[in-house]
């Protein structure tokens, strides 16, 4: 079986984390992902503390397995999403955009395991020293927001530069990707897009049809001139928006508005011509809607068989 010590960590059967996409993931993805052996991840996105404290009550309605909360950490509502996460004694917290140092102490305090989201060794160095149990390392060809550095040549040098498990994201959504991310020497996966299409996963039908039907160049990258580079499925929002990057007459403030509630817009109306539909470059290799359960075996078995034969490629 596919198994590693972050398995024996956070108590989970298979190391596969389900990404914390704002607006997507919410308790029913989160729950079923950990019905299923893996880690599901409730998005925090920009909840108030009440609010995310009615997604965790709601998750642990629908399951008795760990499950994490995402903070983004540039939400105006961190300091008390913060204490609401101690509060509820939530098991696992992954953390992104932004800086979790303020917060790493206060969680881990309380027995919250703390796995911070980094796109560079010198973070994954940073948030190791303070005590965090895991890392996720990140590539550029995820969806959403987004840092430079690739999967391929990022895993392996935050694996060198850190003694605690690495999980590996970015680019990543069957079997194969797991094997390549193990031989990388990360201990675990987190996938965003696979789980895009998910029976039990939200999002308007139209966000999946347009995962399923995407091809190997169906995605690009907007929002750097603004320092948010985001990665999702080209449609006339994301056309739209390049054109307003590259002209020098729009100001960053207005760019910023043009994108703001895109997201939502995707999520929850299907809106194709206006919306952003954040989607990674795996896209290509997203065939069907199938349950959380499904998904995670399959992923599993996928990436067992793939390890076993490896040993064939050894004369």
């Amino acid at each position: 079986m596919l198994k590693s010590r972050i398995c024996d960590i956070l108590g989970i059967k298979y190391p596969v984390f389900q990404g914390g996409m704002a607006w997507v993931a919410d308790a029913d993805l989160a729950a079923a992902v950990s019905n299923a052996g893996g880690l599901g991840i409730i998005a925090g996105m920009n909840m108030n503390g009440e609010q995310l404290r009615a997604e965790i009550k709601k998750a642990r309605s629908m399951t008795d397995k760990p499950f994490g909360v995402n903070v983004m950490l540039m939400s105006p509502f961190t300091a008390e999403v913060a204490e609401v996460i101690v509060e509820e004694k939530v098991p696992v917290v992954t953390t992104g955009a932004g800086n979790p140092l303020p917060y790493i102490k206060k969680w881990i305090d309380a027995g919250v395991k703390v796995i911070p989201v980094v796109a560079s060794v010198s973070l994954a160095q940073m948030v190791a020293k303070r005590g965090a149990t895991a890392v996720v390392a990140e590539g550029g060809e995820s969806g959403g927001h987004i840092g430079e550095a690739h999967t391929l040549p990022l895993i392996p040098q935050v694996v060198d530069a850190v003694d605690i498990p690495v999980i590996a994201a970015g680019g990543i959504a069957d079997g194969r990707g797991i094997a390549a991310a193990f031989m990388l020497g990360a201990e675990g996966v987190q996938l965003g897009t696979r789980f895009l299409v998910a029976k039990e996963c939200n999002v308007h039908q139209t966000y999946k049809d347009r995962v399923i039907k995407a091809g190997d160049s169906a995605t690009v990258v907007n929002g750097r001139r603004i320092g948010h580079p985001a990665r999702a499925l080209k449609n006339p929002f994301t056309r739209l928006f390049a054109e307003r990057e590259k002209d020098p007459t729009a100001t960053d403030e207005e760019l910023t508005s043009f994108g703001a509630g895109a997201l939502r817009k995707a999520v929850q109306d299907g809106d194709w011509e206006n919306g952003s539909f954040l989607c990674g470059q795996v896209a290509g290799l997203v065939k069907k809607e199938q349950t959380c359960r499904e998904i995670v075996e399959e992923l599993a078995l996928e990436a067992e068989t793939v390890l076993k034969n490896a040993a064939s490629y050894l004369g």
